[in-house]
């Protein structure tokens, strides 16, 4: 039992630390903190670890006790945790019993009624205490609810959705400004921070540069630095020649799997960075001339 006591406290221990972890972490929805920052499970082992030693040093101390006591008191200190441990053992075999007020078998004549059909015998056996407990708390929420709704004027279930779609609609406001993978071809923006746009250039180097070269002066395919596209100039337009591919057969492949939306907004970012300038062999311009529209 004391052995059951202690694994019971350790995963107790830990389990709160968990939860502790999970609350100060902010993540996105449906994501754990322990996934997010794996950095948080050395805490956590840490925690576990730390709950083992305690038990381990008090075990090893309540022995050590244990042995210094005489043979006498050792008896008497063995009786008295028995007597303990039958106390509880009576308690966990008399729980159905307290949870349902039944009478035992022997005493059911004590309750009996005189319905008797076929040998079926009906009994008066009180109500289990959970059940007249639910009873009365479902009576009481049902007051409160009625005064609430019906007496006072409270908000009615047209009301009630319509503020729960509201704060649904900032949510996912909120959460669009912080997930970076949420970026579509209706979201997509131009990046200028530096730290995205060497981001973007790294893409570019590693994957880009035999069709287009390093500077975008182009190769096998068309250059990057001059004023024509060939599918349209801007971020949006670059943006879904890289998700989509370019042409059929010209060699231009999707990249939707092999990087994430916000990879391929820093790339399109980076190669609109390199409008304007001087590539050392610029091919020839393809495509026709693209102007930004300005809104209005």
């Amino acid at each position: 039992m004391r052995n059951l006591a202690s694994i019971f406290r350790i995963i107790v221990l830990t389990a709160i630390a968990w939860g502790g972890v999970e609350l100060l972490f902010e993540t996105e929805p449906g994501q754990l903190a322990v996934l997010v920052y794996p950095k948080t499970l050395i805490f956590i082992g840490m925690i576990f670890l730390v709950s083992i030693a305690i038990e381990v040093s008090v075990a090893a101390l309540r022995f050590t006790l244990f042995r210094s006591l005489s043979e006498e008191k050792q008896e008497k200190f063995l009786a008295s945790e028995n007597k303990l441990l039958d106390k509880l053992k009576a308690k966990y075999e008399n729980l159905p019993q307290l949870l349902t007020r039944s009478k035992p078998v022997e005493e059911e004549g004590e309750i009996e009624l005189d319905h008797n059909y076929d040998g079926i015998r009906e009994l008066d056996n009180k109500l289990p205490p959970w059940w007249i407990y639910s009873f009365y708390a479902s009576i009481i929420f049902a007051v409160i609810y009625m005064a609430r709704f019906h007496v006072f004027d409270g908000y009615t279930q047209e009301e009630e959705y319509m503020t729960e779609v509201a704060q649904a609609e900032i949510d996912i406001a909120r959460y669009k400004e912080t997930a970076k993978d949420l970026v579509t071809l209706e979201t997509v923006t131009l990046m200028a921070d530096p730290s995205d746009l060497e981001a973007g250039k790294q893409i570019y180097a590693n994957n880009c540069v035999a069709c287009h070269k390093v500077d975008g002066g182009g190769g096998i395919g068309p250059n990057l630095t001059d004023e024509h596209w060939i599918l349209g100039g801007g971020i949006k337009n670059v943006y879904q020649t890289l998700v989509e591919g370019g042409r059929p057969g010209k060699g231009m492949v999707s990249w939707k799997n092999d990087f994430k939306p916000s990879e391929l907004q820093q790339v399109a970012s980076y190669v609109l960075s390199l409008q304007g300038t001087v590539p050392a062999e610029p091919k020839e311009p393809e495509g026709e001339i693209w102007i930004e529209e300005t809104e209005e």
